[in-house]
């Protein structure tokens, strides 16, 4: 059956404001990411979730979001199970500001965050670090991201997006698992949708030190071959352009190319402390097998 424009492209509309902070995430750009979407399909993966912004723009009839990073997992779970408690969980440490500096607060939740990695300390950390920024150290696993300058969001103000996303991702399941495994259970007709570190910028990221891109383009490759539907957004021309950067990506696995304008790079503004990003805007390719 021929699909018309409509039915094989949507208009998606992404939340009002962010649930997480979190550097990279495609909020800004989600609208014009999911322009090339299908509305007609399975089921909605995203198996790089980070802060699920894809995901809650797409806000699937039947969608499921993963990641092999467990304290965020435990934050979108109890989105799902108990929101009210995700709530608590941010303002038993939010409200501790004015008791205690910001800065003395932010200290002692990344030191239980990283004496025993958890979802509810992290949720406070992604809202608190700089820029949203998860940087973990090699040495240790231990996050490394300093205080950012801005205030934590109020809790009512957190509350309200807590019920946006809520709402949202009531069809959403949730698990903390492998791509890999998540790629296994896509069928004929579902779509993926992939954001995962990039190689040419985020090695010091959560998740990033291990991540193989070879391994995911075959993951790619197979579920093209039964009929799934993958869209993947990889790094672009960074430096205005300058560097397209190169990829081991194999002839004719994906159908289409799209550049997305991405602005100017917050991880960089973080690398070089403050100096001029004149010349570090940054350009996503969007990548499709349909």
């Amino acid at each position: 059956m021929q699909l018309t424009l409509e039915e094989k492209y949507g208009t998606y509309y992404p939340p009002k404001s962010q649930l997480l902070k979190w550097v990279g995430n495609k909020q800004k750009f989600a609208a014009e990411i999911t322009r090339s979407f299908p509305t007609q399909y399975g089921r909605f993966f995203e198996p790089f979730l980070g802060s699920g912004a894809i995901l809650a723009t797409v806000a699937p009839h039947n969608g499921l979001g993963s990641d092999t990073f467990e304290p965020l997992m435990q934050i979108w779970k109890m989105l799902k199970t108990n929101s009210n408690e995700l709530v608590s969980w941010y303002s038993e440490r939010r409200n501790r500001i004015g008791e205690e500096t910001k800065e003395e607060v932010y200290k002692k939740v990344l030191a239980s965050y990283n004496a025993n990695p958890n979802g509810a300390d992290f949720l406070f950390l992604t809202r608190s670090c700089y820029g949203g920024i998860i940087r973990f150290r090699k040495a240790d696993g231990y996050m490394s991201t300093p205080c950012g300058a801005h205030s934590p969001i109020p809790v009512e103000s957190f509350a309200k997006r807590v019920k946006e996303w809520k709402s949202r991702l009531s069809k959403v399941d949730f698990e903390h698992c492998d791509y890999k495994e998540a790629f296994s259970q896509a069928k004929y007709g579902d779509l993926i949708y992939c954001d995962p570190p990039y190689s040419h910028s985020q090695t010091i990221l959560y998740g990033a030190q291990d991540f193989q891109l070879e391994d995911l383009l075959l993951e790619i490759d197979k579920a093209k071959s039964k009929g799934v539907r993958v869209a993947l957004s990889i790094d672009g021309h960074k430096k205005s352009g300058n560097l397209l950067c190169d990829l081991p990506i194999e002839h004719g696995l994906f159908e289409q190319e799209i550049y997305i304008n991405c602005g100017r790079s917050m991880l960089r503004r973080f690398q070089l402390e403050g100096q001029t990003l004149e010349n570090e805007n940054v350009s996503d390719r969007l990548l499709l097998t349909y």
